[in-house]
């Protein structure tokens, strides 16, 4: 009996004592409390929250809607900050300063962790608020800006709490200083590409959905611009990653920005073709280009239908003109039609398309070629003579 009793007043010792001098029972109603906030946060959710959001969603202002949604987790971490105040105020955790002055430090957290996060929250909602910014700016560059709202929230949330729990910014700050500057010595590559990516989007020089050549890199179209590389997709559908530095010291061609799409073209004529041929032709190509709605006119873009050159086997005429589609499909089919009408047009001239020739000219009094001897079985007299003519006359 002893012996039980003595177990009995060692539970009860425990029981009472409990944790760091909490007792067993002031934890678990402060476990029961902080139950009761999570059950009352599903109630608060599914009855107030979602009214609130059926509500903003009958609004005609799409901003309401997408607030109420961005808030809905920081609104409904606030009964756990509430349980959690309630169960660190029970009379028995705690009577001394020291943890008074704890629990004061985890609320006040709590508190400060929560309207950070509503703030983080908002920022991308009121993103419509810097639309104005990309007629000036790229979307990218936007985004960007974005980024660094949320990264400054974050930054300034830490701070404060930092600052709650007695650990001073300013010597943090100092030190990340000293190390960034000992990083920044040993990644200078990463930071000119850095330093690329933010001139790429706040000088608009391209941007997602481009068709650009990097010259001697890269040409394709860009699918993602990073802050250290971008992202192009070649036309054989290749994947190539490009340092943002590149773009510093290479010339970029953006054909998207494009106002027309040029054809050049060289159309050789045979020699033959007379003057009044060549200005039938020239004439009857400058108007199907003149009044086609296809092709820029002369006041849009230059146009040139010229006799242009005397090749050495042919007599060239320039077409020089744009169209004014830039997709390549549409461009590829006005040429196709534009080529099926050159060629009708030099046909019904009555001349044709030249190609490369080579004329050979014999010399005075060589009409026809000189025979070939073939050397006689056995050498006669008859063979001795005629040869000795032959001589004889080439000699005179």
């Amino acid at each position: 009996m002893n012996n039980i009793r003595d177990f009995w007043e060692i539970v009860k010792e425990v029981w009472n004592y409990g944790y760091q001098g909490i007792d067993f029972s002031s934890l678990i109603t402060a476990l029961g409390i902080i139950l009761l906030a999570l059950l009352v946060r599903g109630i608060f959710t599914r009855f107030v929250i979602n009214r609130v959001i059926y509500y903003a969603q009958k609004s005609d202002s799409k901003i309401n809607d997408q607030l109420v949604l961005s808030l809905r987790g920081p609104i409904r971490f606030i009964p756990v900050v509430v349980g959690v105040y309630f169960a660190l105020e029970l009379p028995g955790f705690g009577d001394d300063a020291e943890f008074t002055a704890a629990t004061g430090r985890i609320i006040r957290s709590l508190i400060v962790f929560n309207l950070f996060w509503g703030l983080y929250c908002i920022i991308s909602p009121l993103t419509f608020l810097l639309g104005k910014l990309e007629e000036i700016f790229s979307t990218e560059m936007v985004n960007f800006l974005v980024k660094i709202m949320k990264g400054l929230v974050v930054g300034l949330g830490a701070a404060t709490v930092l600052q709650l729990w007695g650990i001073e910014v300013g010597p943090v700050i100092a030190g990340f200083g000293i190390v960034g500057v000992a990083v920044a010595l040993g990644a200078q590559d990463l930071f000119k590409n850095l330093i690329s990516g933010f001139l790429i989007l706040a000088e608009k020089r391209f941007k997602a959905g481009d068709w650009v050549l990097v010259d001697g890199v890269v040409e394709g179209i860009v699918e993602k611009i990073g802050f250290r590389s971008t992202m192009i997709r070649r036309f054989d559908k290749a994947l190539s990653i490009v340092p943002n530095a590149t773009f510093a010291d290479r010339a970029v061609t953006n054909f998207t920005e494009m106002t027309h799409r040029r054809i050049y073209w060289k159309i050789g004529v045979e020699y033959s073709t007379s003057v009044a041929q060549l200005q039938e032709i020239t004439d009857k190509i400058r108007k199907y280009l003149i009044g086609n709605s296809d092709f820029a006119q002369p006041e849009e873009a230059t146009m040139f239908v010229v006799t242009d050159s005397f090749n050495a086997s042919s007599i060239d005429i320039m077409i020089y003109c744009f169209t004014k589609t830039t997709k390549w499909g549409d461009w590829l089919d006005i040429k196709q039609d534009f080529a099926y009408a050159i060629k009708g047009i030099v046909e019904q001239a009555g001349t044709g398309f030249a190609f490369p020739s080579m004329s050979i000219y014999r010399g005075v009094g060589a009409d026809e070629p000189d025979p070939f001897l073939p050397p006689g079985e056995s050498k006669g007299s008859e063979g001795t003579e005629a040869s000795g003519e032959g001589y004889g006359d080439e000699g005179r």
